[in-house]
């Protein structure tokens, strides 16, 4: 088998343009680039979806096959086998290495997890009261045990197909850490039954230090543009209309300077305003600079961004429409196919490990 590549982006909620430019349109070049060499995997991880809350009488599997049919409009190559998209609940062995993970996992290692710390601190206890207009209630999983659990899972993913390279920002660095742990530790106690992934700085090395530029919420450029928004106000969505995205870009918050400049630290907002320009253009943030750098009217600037942002998503969301769904439906369930075929595989020989089968 060749090596495996591994990578997932999240169901919830609308896609945006920080997810598509940031994360999908790298992983569609990172797949095209490595499809001959390794075996690409890349999943939708609609277990993980349960983590944040979801939504009221839209199915998660609406958001789950969309999120398919926009790697098809985004240019994801359907017809490379050695490229694979399929949702992870497809896959039970997911679920089920993950219990037998979580029996090998300490609670304080779980505790130790900064993601989660920071969540917790954020969001502070859920305190549930019933009432009668609740009924049915779905309790809140801001601070579940899912949320707490969310790296044995993670770990699960990686390790069913013996993935050594996985994509990871800055957030998920520890989880690719543990999973290294609990994989050794397994391996230790039972014989060899993961492939480790490599460590983080070989990641780094693999695919490059930055893997994917974050657009930032353009209301306020401090935090990363995020599906999770309350308001939605700072996020364009890729379901937007280009007049909403239009009015967005125009009421993006900048500064006092009168002076487009590409400086992240001083000026924020008109940076982020330099990024997705760039972006839409596949040009450098320095090239945009260059262009529009002493520009004294902000709204000038903030016009083209505008512009080019809804020619942008008029183009796109025509591609969407033309998506075949019938052809998406197709890959999915011919990678998941082959993906049981996998993961069952690698699940046995955990299972017959620890004692739940026998041995041949």
């Amino acid at each position: 088998m060749k090596d495996v590549i591994l990578t997932g982006i999240r169901a919830n909620n609308d896609l945006h343009i920080g997810n598509y430019f940031g994360a999908m349109l790298p992983i569609i070049d990172m797949a095209k680039r490595h499809a001959n060499e390794y075996q690409v995997n890349m999943f939708i991880p609609d277990l993980h979806s349960f983590t944040t809350p979801v939504e009221y009488g839209k199915p998660l599997n609406d958001a789950v096959l969309n999120n398919a049919r926009v790697f098809a409009a985004a240019g994801l190559p359907f017809d490379d086998d050695n490229i694979n998209l399929y949702r992870q609940s497809y896959i039970p062995a997911h679920s089920e290495l993950t219990w037998i993970l979580d029996c090998f996992t300490g609670f304080g290692e779980m505790n130790r997890m900064t993601q989660f710390k920071e969540k917790q601190r954020r969001l502070g206890p859920f305190v549930y009261e019933a009432t009668e207009e609740d009924v049915p209630y779905i309790p809140n999983p801001r601070l579940s045990v899912g949320l707490f659990n969310y790296p044995v899972l993670m770990a699960s993913d990686i390790l069913l197909y013996g993935a050594k390279y996985i994509p990871v920002g800055d957030d998920q660095t520890q989880h690719l850490e543990f999973t290294r742990i609990i994989a050794d530790r397994m391996n230790r106690d039972f014989g060899d039954l993961f492939v480790v992934p490599e460590p983080v700085k070989k990641q780094h090395e693999f695919f490059g230090k930055d893997q994917g530029l974050r657009i930032k919420d353009l209301v306020d450029p401090s935090k990363k543009m995020s599906k999770s928004d309350d308001t939605g106000k700072g996020v364009i969505f890729l379901s937007d209309s280009p007049e909403e995205a239009r009015k967005k870009i125009m009421s993006a918050t900048t500064d006092s300077l009168a002076n487009v400049n590409y400086d992240k630290d001083t000026q924020p907002g008109v940076s982020n305003l330099i990024d997705i320009l760039a972006l839409l253009r596949g040009a450098s943030p320095q090239a945009v600079e260059s262009e529009f750098k002493g520009m004294e009217r902000y709204g000038d600037f903030k016009k083209v961004v505008a512009d080019e942002m809804a020619n942008f998503l008029t183009s796109f969301q025509e591609a969407l429409a033309h998506v075949d769904d019938t052809a998406v439906i197709a890959k999915l369930e011919r990678s998941e196919m082959a993906m049981n075929t996998q993961a069952n595989t690698t699940l046995l020989r955990v299972q017959q490990a620890v004692g739940l089968r026998p041995k041949d």
